[in-house]
C-alpha cells in the first residue's frame, strides 16, 4: 500500500474509533432509541439517491437492517447509555468476531481450525477480564447489552457474508433506511413521545453536531473510504487496520472524557485485540473437510457494520 493509502487506512480507523466518544456525547442530548433513528435517517438521506438502485436482493437489506440496525445498535447505544464506557465498548464490541466464527460455523458449516478456536479462547478470556473490571466499577447491565451488540453483529456479518454485496457503500446507505421507523416506534413506546419532543425541542448546534458525524463521517465518508481501498487491495492488507479501532476508542475516551483506564482493562485489550487478531486471520473450514479462506472482518464503527469482502491475499 502507498503511504497515503495507509494514511488513509488509519484516518479511517481512527474515525471509527472516536465515533464512540461522539456516541457518548450524543447520548447526553438524545434518547438512546431515537438518536440511533437520528443516525440512519441522516445517514440515509439523501445518500440513498446518490448511491443508485440496491445491487442485492431485498430481503438481505431487510434482514441485516433489522439485525444491525435496531437490534445491534440498539442494543449498543442503550448498553452506553446505562453505563458501558465508550473506550471499553469500542473494545469489547470486538468480540463480534468470536460470534461471526460460531454463527458461520452453525449457517454455513465454516469449521474453526485449532488457531481459530484459540484466538476465540483468548478474546474471551478478554471478555472475563473486561467483566470482572468492570463488574467493580460500572454497569454490569449495560455491559451485557454492549455483549448482546457484538453478537446481532455477528449474525449481520454472516447474513451479509451470504448477501455478499458487490458494492459496500450501497449496501450500507439501504440498510440504513431499514432501521428508522423501527427504531422510532421503539423509542416512542419505550423512551416516551415527551423525552424524544424535548430532546428534538432542544437541538443545539453540538446534538446535531453529533448526528453528521455518527451519519456522514463515520457512514459515508468511512465506509466511502474502507471501500475504496479494498477495491485497491487485498483485504489482508487493509483489514489489520480495524484493530485500531479500539486502541483509538480507549484513547480518546481517556483523553476527551477522561475514562480511567485501568492496569485491567489494558490486560483485557491485550487478550481481545490477540484473539480478534488470530480468530479474524485464522483460516477456516469447510465442515466437509475443503479449507475456506475466511473473509476478513471490516469493522463497523459504532456507526455502522463490519462488511465482510473477500479480495485475493
Amino acid at each position: 500500500m502507498r503511504p497515503a493509502h495507509l494514511a488513509l487506512a488509519a484516518l479511517v480507523a481512527a474515525v471509527w474509533g472516536v465515533n464512540f466518544v461522539v456516541i457518548e456525547i450524543g447520548l447526553d442530548h438524545f434518547p438512546p432509541l431515537l438518536f440511533s433513528a437520528l443516525r440512519f435517517l441522516v445517514a440515509a438521506l439523501p445518500a440513498v439517491f446518490l448511491v443508485g438502485r440496491p445491487t442485492v436482493a431485498w430481503k438481505w437489506i431487510l434482514a441485516v437492517g433489522l439485525v444491525l440496525g435496531v437490534a445491534k445498535f440498539g442494543l449498543l447505544f442503550t448498553g452506553m447509555d446505562l453505563g458501558a464506557p465508550a473506550g471499553l465498548s469500542s473494545l469489547v464490541l470486538q468480540i463480534q468476531a468470536v460470534f461471526t466464527a460460531l454463527f458461520a460455523f452453525a449457517a454455513l458449516g465454516e469449521r474453526p481450525g485449532r488457531l481459530k478456536v484459540t484466538g476465540m479462547a483468548v478474546a474471551l478470556a478478554g471478555i472475563g477480564v473486561a467483566a470482572a473490571d468492570e463488574g467493580a466499577t460500572g454497569s454490569l447491565t449495560g455491559f451485557a447489552l454492549v455483549i448482546g451488540a457484538a453478537a446481532c453483529w455477528g449474525v449481520s456479518n454472516v447474513l451479509t457474508r451470504k448477501a455478499s454485496p458487490p458494492d459496500a457503500l450501497n449496501f450500507m446507505v439501504w440498510v440504513s433506511t431499514v432501521p428508522v421507523l423501527p427504531l422510532l416506534a421503539l423509542s416512542l413506546l419505550l423512551e416516551g413521545p415527551e423525552r424524544d419532543l424535548a430532546a428534538l425541542r432542544d437541538l443545539d448546534p453540538a446534538g446535531a453536531g453529533v448526528i453528521v458525524y455518527v451519519a456522514w463521517i463515520t457512514t459515508v465518508f468511512g465506509f466511502g473510504a474502507w471501500g475504496w481501498l479494498l477495491r485497491r487491495h487485498p483485504a489482508s492488507s487493509v483489514a489489520p487496520f480495524s484493530l485500531l479501532v479500539p486502541v483509538f476508542g480507549m484513547s480518546s475516551a481517556a483523553l476527551f472524557l477522561g475514562e480511567d483506564v485501568s492496569p485491567a482493562r489494558w490486560g483485557a485489550a491485550a487478550l481481545l485485540v490477540g484473539g480478534v487478531a488470530l480468530t479474524s486471520f485464522a483460516p477456516g473450514r469447510r465442515t466437509g473437510g475443503n479449507p475456506v479462506a475466511d473473509p476478513v472482518p471490516v469493522p463497523v464503527s459504532s456507526s455502522g457494520r463490519a462488511l465482510n469482502e473477500e479480495r485475493p491475499a
